[in-house]
């Protein structure tokens, strides 16, 4: 701790240190949080708008929904691996060049790619490879992003900056996918070039930010190793708090991760002979869900008890799930949904601000890292296993799946510790 912490009375005129809890205002007043999660927010609304710009691309090249397939698939693959690299990369070099390497990276990636649609002819190979390669950079990223949170931001507004950052998330999502069908409409490399311009804007805002994005580099880091690298994935596992946290998290995106959930509500409305205007209404419904939630998070956060956020969340999937078999039409499905969507984002903001408060700065990026590979890990799984499902047994069984998974998830709430939570700011370390 400095002497100036630990002296208020400091001489007239002394200027207080970038950091310092006299430079903390209100966190909409942050300027430089502010510039980092508007630049995380262009990035994200590129990254989204790649999501269907992908697979709209193949398809009009291939013809192929299996093809199609293969990118998303290998998004997510090469995302789960950039993030550990990602991690490792946050606790060992500087932040902020991380993250302008990758946003100059994936402009000069889809510069190049929308003007290679313009002159020349793509392959569904090169769409992969350029999918794969944005995959990559942002998922190195994202946990050098999240990891410099805890140097902009004191530790009492850690979980607040958690929960606007879960604003961002589902905005972005929300956007992306009507942004990418509208630019195609206009021509093949409109959606790449819009997504190129984001990543520019990303890395001019990261400019901005005046505070370092992390501790003080000393001589005597730890030099790299494998083992190091991987080693926020022993920090999760011994972690009282974000041990038993992250195995609830894991069991239920098996039963309620996105893409998962919409399959089953797409699916089950197709087979009901839904039209597509109600189908994409039913979506959107679902969708909406999860901004409301994003929207109410802050709110949440501070008046709520951790505890009981996770237990609404975790006792609420179950519950839904056991709705959906019964539901009266297809539009009740998506509000169901959207119900369960509606709660992520308060946990994912409660989750982060305990990773931000309670891991010191030199294991910030690995554990974040960590986090995002788990996460994503179990994310196909469940997608497979509703589509094999549904497609052997029908979307009763598939929502009873879902209600049963998600009722074992919720078990993990009943541990001593999640029954007793403490506040993110109150487990805070340096």
């Amino acid at each position: 701790m400095t002497s100036e912490r630990q002296h208020p009375s400091r001489p007239p005129g002394r200027v207080p240190p970038i950091g310092g809890p006299e430079e903390f205002g209100p966190l909409l007043r942050n300027r430089d949080f502010q510039a980092l999660w508007t630049s995380r927010f262009f990035a994200g609304l590129g990254k989204e708008s790649g999501e269907v710009a992908y697979p709209l691309l193949t398809l009009l090249l291939a013809g192929s929904a299996a093809q199609a397939g293969v990118i998303g698939a290998s998004q997510v693959a090469t995302a789960m691996v950039a993030a550990v690299v990602g991690g490792s990369l946050a606790d060992r070099v500087d932040r902020r060049v991380v993250l302008l390497c990758c946003d100059v990276g994936r402009f000069l990636l889809l510069s190049g790619f929308a003007v290679f649609l313009v002159v020349g002819e793509a392959t569904p190979v090169g769409v992969v490879a350029v999918a794969v390669c944005s995959s990559a950079l942002m998922g190195v990223s994202n946990p050098v992003a999240m990891a410099a949170v805890k140097q902009l931001v004191p530790a009492s507004q850690v979980a607040d900056a958690a929960a606007q950052n879960q604003i961002r998330f589902f905005t972005t999502t929300a956007l992306g996918a009507p942004l990418a069908g509208f630019l195609f409409g206009l021509g093949r490399a409109f959606p790449f070039a819009a997504e190129a311009l984001t990543y520019l804007v990303s890395a001019g805002l990261v400019l901005c930010v005046r505070r370092p994005m992390q501790a003080p580099v000393h001589d005597s880091r730890e030099r790299w190793t494998l083992r190091g690298a991987v080693s926020g994935f022993a920090v999760l596992a011994k972690h009282p708090i974000l041990r038993p946290m992250m195995l609830w998290i894991v069991v239920f995106n098996v039963a309620f991760t996105h893409t998962g959930a919409f399959l089953a509500i797409i699916a089950t409305a197709d087979a009901q002979g839904a039209t597509n205007v109600e189908i994409g209404l039913t979506v959107s419904v679902a969708g909406t869900g999860g901004l409301l939630g994003s929207l109410t998070a802050g709110a949440v956060v501070r008046w709520v008890r951790p505890t009981t956020t996770f237990l609404v969340a975790a006792w609420a999937a179950p519950a839904c799930g056991l709705a959906l078999t019964v539901a009266p039409n297809v539009l009740s499905l998506g509000l169901i949904v959207g119900c369960v969507f509606a709660t992520v984002p308060c946990v994912n903001a409660v989750f982060y601000g305990y990773v931000a408060a309670s891991v010191t700065d030199g294991y910030q990026g690995r554990v974040l890292g960590a986090v995002m590979f788990v996460s994503l890990v179990s994310q196909p799984v469940g997608i497979l296993g509703i589509g094999i499902v549904f497609d052997h047994a029908g979307s009763t069984w598939v929502f009873l799946m879902m209600a049963l998974v998600s009722g074992l998830a919720a078990l993990f709430t009943l541990s001593p510790v999640m029954r007793d939570l403490p506040r993110p700011e109150d487990v805070a370390v340096a």
